[in-house]
């Protein structure tokens, strides 16, 4: 990735490591002082090897058929010594992945993924050494382990293949690498890198249970996430995003993040579940979601087209002012004043809000009727009928099980 309108002249390089070289490309290119990154793979036996080469021995390594070493995924970065200097380089080395890992970042397994930095000269190598000593205090104190890092002179360097450079720019709905550990390098002199954000405060979220998306600030998909779903966020169960691969301090995840957008739902402090990686399939979000939180009834009614027994359902006698709304995404559906009593035994509607429902035909049972979905979750809610009162004529007859009612406030 060349970064336009920057010199040349003064221009050094290092080799980095950070996993898979896409996302690792991309945040390193947005360094003030970096001229430009390239992918490629390093360190290994083998003199010449291209993307397949270090995949197969990978495997073969795996299988116990080799004990060759293989080349690490890895980015070359040049820059500007007269804009910046190799010390705020290697800081955002170290800020934007998890050093600790050994062969692994996230859920990219294989020594090919492994933390490195490669260096040409005694001088790089030493401030590698210092930086890392630096790092690790801060890890330590923040509860992470030893840095795996591979720190050794640079060998047999290849450059990856075209489709790997600037692949996030070629592909920019491509695989979303998440940042580092959430542990910002101790400064102890005026830097020019970008300190990494903290974990969310524990104490500013719901201990019971609470939703938290770990989003990128480069993921194309968080930021179709966030329009199709979190900005318009209605569900009674809290949800905050991060920027930081981590949870809040004391909570735990079952397992390492390795995409972005995560969603995960904690319970007291603990993952129970997630949804990983949003292509705008707003459906399957809101299922998982509903796949949590109902209960088995609820979940035969809003994924099954399930039907609850008739005088058996919530709501039916509820006459107060207010909104009946989506039971998992909380958007409102319903209001009380539509509401009439159609002695059918499910709550009965003339007319729903406007956008609320989509209108589905529906053949099954050797019936012809017109099934009435959520627009937001797309959960079924029941049928609707040419036998309702004025103004509408409608009888929007709706299972109360996947409703929950929210009063007017006094």
């Amino acid at each position: 990735m060349v970064i336009s309108g920057m010199a040349t002249a003064h221009v050094e390089s290092i080799v980095l490591g950070m996993g898979c070289f896409w996302g690792a490309e991309k945040r390193l290119a947005a360094l003030p002082g970096v001229v430009d990154v390239e992918s490629g793979y390093a360190n290994g036996d083998a003199e010449t090897v291209g993307y397949h080469d270090v995949l197969a021995l990978e495997q073969q390594r795996q299988r116990g058929k080799t004990t060759a070493r293989n080349h690490a995924e890895v980015i070359q970065v040049r820059f500007d010594a007269t804009q910046t200097t190799l010390r705020n380089v290697l800081i955002a080395f170290w800020e934007n992945h998890n050093p600790t890992q050994g062969d692994r970042q996230g859920n990219d397994r294989g020594s090919n993924y492994r933390s490195a930095i490669y260096t040409s000269s005694a001088a790089q190598m030493a401030e590698a050494l210092a930086t890392r000593d630096q790092y690790q205090q801060a890890l330590t104190a923040a509860g992470f382990g030893k840095i795996t890092t591979e720190i050794a002179p640079l060998r047999h360097y290849n450059r990856a293949e075209e489709d790997h450079q600037d692949y996030l720019q070629k592909h920019p709905n491509g695989y979303c690498g998440l940042g580092g550990t959430g542990v910002a390098f101790p400064q102890t002199a005026p830097s020019t890198a970008t300190a990494a954000p903290a974990p969310l405060a524990a104490e500013t979220l719901h201990f019971d249970r609470q939703l938290i998306a770990f989003e990128s600030a480069e993921c194309a998909f968080c930021r179709q996430f966030d329009a199709d779903i979190l900005n318009q966020w209605t569900a009674a169960t809290p949800i905050q995003r991060t920027f930081v691969a981590q949870p809040p301090m004391n909570w735990t995840l079952a397992q390492p993040l390795f995409a972005t957008p995560t969603i995960v739902l904690f319970e007291r402090g603990k993952e129970v579940s997630r949804f990983t990686g949003y292509q705008g399939e707003a459906a399957q979000f809101w299922r998982w979601l509903g796949l949590q939180l109902l209960t088995p009834e609820q979940q035969k009614i809003a994924f099954e087209q399930g039907t609850e027994r008739p005088f058996t359902g919530a709501h039916l006698n509820e006459k107060r002012s207010g909104v009946f709304v989506d039971s998992i995404s909380g958007v409102a559906l319903f209001r009380s004043n539509a509401k009439f009593e159609s002695g059918s035994g499910w709550p009965s509607f003339f007319d729903p809000l406007p956008g609320a429902i989509t209108l589905h035909e529906d053949n099954a049972h050797g019936m012809h009727r017109v099934e009435v979905r959520s627009a937001s979750s797309g959960i079924h809610l029941g049928h609707v009928f040419d036998d309702g009162p004025p103004p509408s004529g409608k009888r929007y007859c709706i299972n109360g099980k996947v409703l929950r009612f929210v009063p007017d406030a006094p």
